[in-house]
């Protein structure tokens, strides 16, 4: 039997202002197939534009296919009704080795973002 001792984290960096985004809603969906994404969990990032606890662990750590949807726009501060350049930022990746620590972070700006697998 494998031991179920990974996890997956993340954070999101502010890139314009220079700091952790704080208080940015994030949303995680298990993707299986055709079937639409399953939300299994939704969070906000601390003072340090972190997540805790982890966003999976445990047993609740399993191989497969996953989204996280960080909610640029309402961080960006978009208004009602406004129609803002990034909204919700889906990032899709695979989980191959439950035993692991997947770490997704988010580098946002008003006009561009990027991620990359850290450590």
């Amino acid at each position: 039997m494998q031991s179920h001792t990974g996890r997956l984290t993340t954070h999101v960096l502010d890139t314009a202002l220079g700091k952790p985004a704080e208080g940015l809603r994030i949303d995680l969906f298990r993707v299986e197939g055709d079937r639409a994404a399953e939300r299994i969990g939704s969070t906000r990032t601390n003072d340090d534009g972190r997540c805790d606890p982890p966003l999976l662990s445990g047993e609740r750590m399993k191989a497969g296919t996953y989204e996280l949807r960080f909610h640029a726009g309402d961080y960006l501060g978009r208004k009602a009704g406004e129609i803002a350049f990034l909204d919700i930022i889906p990032i899709r990746f695979g989980i191959a080795d439950e035993t692991a620590h997947y770490h997704v972070p988010l580098l946002l700006s008003p006009y561009s973002y990027s991620t990359y697998r850290g450590s």
